[in-house]
């Protein structure tokens, strides 16, 4: 792996002609930033709902019905955006006054979006109308069916979609044509999210909340926050306001008392809470739920009224995560036999597939060899119907699910249903349509890719000045948000090596030197020992021990120097 620098526009003189630290303005201006109101994390620089396509029909339904008090469904996705998403939707439209339920399909026995299936299961609650969360673009035969039974349906999506859209008039997604919403990337959640703040502005002006109050959406964010940064959305401006907003509320004691017994379960301080912490700690706790039960149990936790109930939810979704570890480790192993020949092969893609694996492990498995191997990469499972079930991940370049679309048009037939984002997708297939599957998918990338594409590389923003390095910096820079399309800095430097020793079997703690001041080191998953000089990738983080915060490097590569 190359270690390389970002490029740092013009902008970035802007940036600090306003009054930005010139690190910090090298920083943002290497990720997109071009004035300093990008940075402006307040509630108030939201874009408005108004400009969500179909949101004014969606809101002017939802009140009705909440007026005429009918029976409301969710029908929820089973990863944390899905669940995140139902809980906002139920919280919402319940201090809205709603009758709203929920449900949530079994991934191993329904299948993905709103299928016939689930809904002839949700008719049973007799609504009057589903509302879809994180899913239902690509629901058309789940439409058709609705319809036929006499039932309404809200779609609220963020997926991309596919050439026809479901029948339904009611249609709430920034990627479906002709929305002019100013980001692409929200996630489920943040839809639903601005789902409700639309029926809230609608009935505030009918005089509905003049004696009970405008019910505040603000406490919702915290669960946002969460379904935006668990689904590894792009972090655009919109996205780090909803994240960044939530994150405050978790900081300050005053998110959900289910997100509080998550945090408690995973022995993790919502005082310090990051974005990481919301996608690496508590986000994998959730998708557990999803992967190898049933979510139900994550959408219960986040619906808790309190930290005593919530708890035993919190308890089983860390148990669950911990059995998905072991499932995804003997997973991860299986699939690296004999890969490392496909690679000397020189493709440019990666198919895996073993019958007797566990399909809601796939999408992780198939983001470990992503990053391993740095190819578009797909791992199946085998279905209980036999169908085998793929879910993708890919590298900057190769957009998935339009190379999906690609191979379903090029060979009719060798997909059975897809659907997803740029970076991630999921597709059904018959096993025996696995082989020119991947062919096809080979061919696409190689048409696409350049070879220097699949060259992994590190960019780091630069040196720091010695100066810069210091605790005061990693603390404003722990106090941003950083996540996907907007990553967290990483520096690189030469320095000189005065000490090492392992610690925890496979980690190495070290004293590094540069320009004559000791900095503490750690570097994960290298057991050393390293040369006396080396050329480091690093990140300034606070140590928090004992009580007291210190400098500390986080070595992310190394090379000698």
């Amino acid at each position: 792996m190359d270690i390389v620098r970002r490029h740092v526009p013009e902008s970035a003189a802007a940036l600090v002609a306003s009054g930005i630290a010139p690190v910090l303005a090298r920083i943002f201006a290497a990720r997109g930033v071009r004035s300093s109101s990008e940075l402006d994390l307040e509630l108030g620089k939201l874009p408005s709902w108004r400009t969500l396509k179909g949101i004014d029909a969606a809101a002017a339904r939802l009140a009705a019905a909440i007026e005429r008090h009918e029976r409301l469904l969710i029908v929820a996705d089973y990863d944390a955006d899905g669940a995140t998403a139902c809980a906002v939707g139920v919280r919402g439209l319940r201090a809205m006054g709603a009758r709203v339920d929920y449900l949530v399909p079994n991934r191993f026995e329904f299948g993905y979006g709103l299928t016939p299936e689930i809904v002839a299961l949700a008719a049973q609650r007799e609504p009057a109308m589903i509302i879809t969360v994180d899913n239902g673009i690509a629901s058309v035969d789940g439409v058709v069916a609705a319809r036929a039974r006499g039932i309404e349906v809200l779609i609220t999506d963020h997926h991309l979609p596919g050439a026809e859209l479901p029948a339904t008039e009611l249609i709430v997604n920034p990627n479906q044509p002709g929305c002019t919403f100013p980001s692409k990337h929200l996630a489920g959640v943040g839809v639903m999210f601005y789902v409700l703040a639309a029926v809230r502005a609608l009935l505030r002006e009918r005089g509905r909340f003049a004696e009970s109050g405008v019910p505040n959406l603000a406490a919702l964010l915290d669960l946002v926050a969460l379904g935006t940064v668990a689904d590894v959305v792009r972090l655009d401006h919109v996205n780090r306001i909803l994240v960044g907003q939530g994150l405050q509320r978790i900081r300050a004691a005053r998110s959900q008392p289910g997100l509080r017994a998550l945090f408690a379960a995973a022995g993790c301080d919502p005082a310090r809470a990051t974005a990481y912490d919301l996608g690496f700690v508590i986000g994998p706790r959730l998708n557990a739920a999803g992967r190898l039960a049933d979510m139900s149990i994550g959408i219960a936790c986040l619906l808790a009224d309190d930290e005593t109930s919530a708890a035993p939810f919190a308890a089983e979704l860390d148990r669950l995560n911990r059995e998905r570890r072991e499932v995804e480790a003997t997973m991860h192993e299986e699939a690296l036999a004999g890969l490392d020949g496909m690679i000397a092969g020189d493709c440019y893609t990666l198919c895996v597939y073993r019958p007797d694996w566990h399909q809601g492990v796939v999408g992780i498995v198939a983001s470990r060899l992503k990053e391993r191997f740095h190819r578009p990469t797909i791992v199946f499972a085998r279905a209980a119907d036999g169908e085998l079930r793929g879910s993708g991940r890919t590298i900057a370049g190769f957009h998935l699910r339009d190379a999906l679309d690609l191979v379903a048009k090029r060979a009719p037939g060798t997909i059975a249903r897809f659907g997803g984002h740029a970076f991630a997708a999921g597709l059904s297939l018959a096993e025996a349509e696995l082989p020119r599957f991947s062919a096809e998918f080979e061919r696409v990338a190689r048409e696409w890719l350049m070879p220097a594409a699949l060259q992994q590389t590190l960019e780091t923003d630069g040196e720091l000045d010695p100066a810069e390095l210091t605790l005061g910096f990693a603390q404003e820079v722990a106090g941003q948000v950083w996540g996907q399309g907007f990553p967290v800095p990483v520096f690189d430097g030469e320095f000189t090596v005065l000490d090492q020793h392992r610690v925890g079997h496979k980690h190495s703690r070290l004293v590094l030197v540069a320009t004559g001041r000791h900095l503490e080191a750690i570097a994960f998953n290298e057991p050393g020992p390293l040369p006396l000089r080396i050329r480091a990738a690093y990140r300034p983080e606070v140590n928090h021990y004992q009580g007291l915060n210190s400098l500390q490097l986080i070595v992310e590569r190394w090379e000698p120097s």
